[in-house]
């Protein structure tokens, strides 16, 4: 039986990040946990894992690097830090499970994919969805690619993240081709339920009522039900924010132009996140996509909101 691996860390405790953490605690995994908030590190560490002042220093700690940051950016740093060598990469044991779940663009993870290669390491690429609450529950969505040996090796640390482990082949970039079709729909969902609630609300429609109808009709979406009760509630708390759809949709939009391929729906999507964020929007919860649009009274904060 293939020997699973046990010790994991977590680079990365945001809205997904600290739940997939906490999944993995709960499964029996030995977790270390880094963040650049130390009020984050130290939640995790209350529960049972154990801090990192840096990628560098858990490195060779750990079997598996969960990376659950924002961007490839971001993802860069972890991995290879400022010098290309301060990073975590060049702590990891021979043979250790680099697992990347931002979503980036295909060709940077089959990149990725070589570099750590080069350095005796393997690699899976493992975008992730399904949002905070699936995080926390353990039942996320992940489209993965990577060497089935890595798999293999971690088959329990997904079966503790996940409800839905999609393998999509060796060769790392798969897994985000897939997450950025996901994105496409996503961002075009949201920005389309926007659309909606603000023309009801221009209309005057009862905005409890129309969500009521449309949630239970045709129209409706995953998106629309998940998003609009934010609108509704008027709390904007992110908890996946405007500019994460301006990344998102730029790298959809990126991608087709390399293939000349139109992308309308994406590219008008992208405009209204675009003019979201540079109205001060971007760090807010990404439906307030729907400020964008003039004239229009939106609901007013809950007392009780955050």
């Amino acid at each position: 039986m293939t020997e699973q691996i046990n010790r994991v860390g977590v680079v990365g405790l945001g809205a997904m990040g600290m739940g997939m953490a906490q999944s993995l605690l709960r499964a029996g995994f030995e977790v270390h946990a880094c963040d650049m908030r130390p009020e984050a590190v130290q939640k995790l560490v209350t529960a049972g894992a154990i801090g990192a002042a840096s990628p560098a220093e858990m490195a060779p700690k750990i079997d598996a690097l969960l990376i659950v940051v924002v961007n490839a950016a971001q993802t860069e740093q972890v991995l290879f830090g400022e010098s290309g060598t301060d990073g975590a990469a060049a702590h990891l044991k021979p043979g250790a499970i680099v697992i990347a779940s931002s979503t980036v663009a295909p060709e940077f993870a089959e990149a990725l994919g070589a570099r750590l290669l080069a350095l005796g390491l393997r690699f899976i690429d493992a975008p992730i969805s399904g949002g905070a609450a699936k995080a926390a529950s353990g039942e996320m969505s992940v489209m993965a690619a990577g060497a089935p040996d890595a798999f293999a090796q971690c088959a329990k640390l997904f079966d503790a993240i996940c409800a839905n482990l999609y393998r999509l082949g060796d060769q790392p970039g798969q897994g985000s081709k897939v997450k950025m079709i996901n994105q496409l729909l996503a961002g075009v969902h949201i920005a389309a339920a926007a659309e909606a609630m603000a023309l009801g609300l221009r209309a005057g429609c009862d905005p409890d009522a129309l969500y009521e109808v449309i949630t239970n009709s045709a129209g409706s979406s995953w998106m629309f039900q998940n998003r609009v009760p934010h609108i509704l509630k008027g709390d904007y708390t992110p908890l996946s924010a405007v500019n994460i759809f301006v990344k998102d949709l730029g790298i959809v939009l990126d991608y087709a132009k390399k293939s000349v391929f139109p992308l309308p729906l994406s590219a008008t999507a992208h405009q209204m996140f675009m003019q979201a964020s540079a109205a001060g929007h971007g760090a807010e919860d990404d439906s307030a996509v729907i400020k964008m649009f003039p004239g229009i009274t939106l609901p007013a904060p809950a007392k009780d909101a955050r």
